[in-house]
């Protein structure tokens, strides 16, 4: 039995909820990186005896398509799968359902679910810091529980919330970052991008095939990725007031 920690993780928020998990499941962990746009995820595929936790970000409480994509692509056969939706503190919506869907038509058995926190990828102010210590404790809880459950041979799916959505993901308009001027052409972003959408000469990106994933800002050396100030003024405001509250770790079994 081998133990997959598939994950697609442009800003590294779900990457690391998700090393909190694998880590207290398991001693010897294979990576696939969802976020790697050179892999044939079709030539991948696990034995009935594996088990994969599988990590994505919400994004505006879906499933992110390029995520869908590269996950349909794997051939599950039949693998026990632990699910990890990562959100900023708003709300998951219908991430954990969509997930749960996707994973079973890639040939995955869910048998837990999990919701966690982690920083805003667009507002960085949202959710700062997360997972935290507290966060950590509780996540470690967690994997006890579907430690026992894996131990005992559970094979039953976990309820979620959610629904699944009768349309695919979109990508938010206006969304995409642009290079300022502090921009130094170290290609990075355009090397790094998980759709490849942005131009290796001049750094801006395609606004076809951004995907909001963050990535580019997240990862410029010299901070010169950003969104318009529209959005980072008054979006950031607003979802400042709509993440006020703190939201908790959640298990589904």
């Amino acid at each position: 039995m081998n133990f997959f920690e598939i994950t697609f993780s442009p800003t590294g928020g779900t990457k690391k909820a998700a090393d909190i998990l694998t880590h207290a499941l398991a001693e010897q962990v294979l990576e696939v990186d969802l976020c790697d746009r050179t892999a044939d995820f079709s030539g991948f595929a696990l034995n009935s005896d594996d088990i994969a936790l599988i990590a994505i970000p919400s994004y505006g409480g879906r499933v992110p398509q390029t995520a869908m994509d590269r996950l349909g692509a794997i051939s599950g056969n039949n693998a026990r799968a632990v699910l990890v939706c990562v959100y900023g503190n708003r709300a998951y919506d219908d991430t954990l359902a969509e997930l749960m869907d996707a994973s079973r038509k890639a040939g995955f058995r869910p048998i837990a679910a999990v919701a966690a926190l982690a920083e805003h990828s667009i507002a960085r102010k949202v959710a700062a810091g997360r997972p935290d210590a507290e966060d950590e404790k509780r996540l470690r809880e967690m994997a006890v529980q579907i430690r026992e459950k894996i131990a005992s041979e559970g094979a039953s799916a976990p309820q979620v919330p959610g629904k699944v959505p009768e349309k695919p993901g979109h990508t938010m308009p206006g969304m995409a970052p642009d290079a300022s001027s502090a921009c130094v052409k170290c290609g990075l972003c355009a090397e790094k991008c998980p759709v490849g959408a942005i131009d290796p000469v001049t750094m801006n990106p395609d606004n076809k095939k951004c995907i909001s994933c963050m990535r580019c800002v997240s990862i410029c050396p010299v901070g010169a990725k950003k969104l318009g100030r529209v959005f980072t003024s008054v979006g950031g405001v607003a979802l400042g007031v709509l993440c006020a509250n703190r939201k908790e770790c959640e298990l589904f079994l």
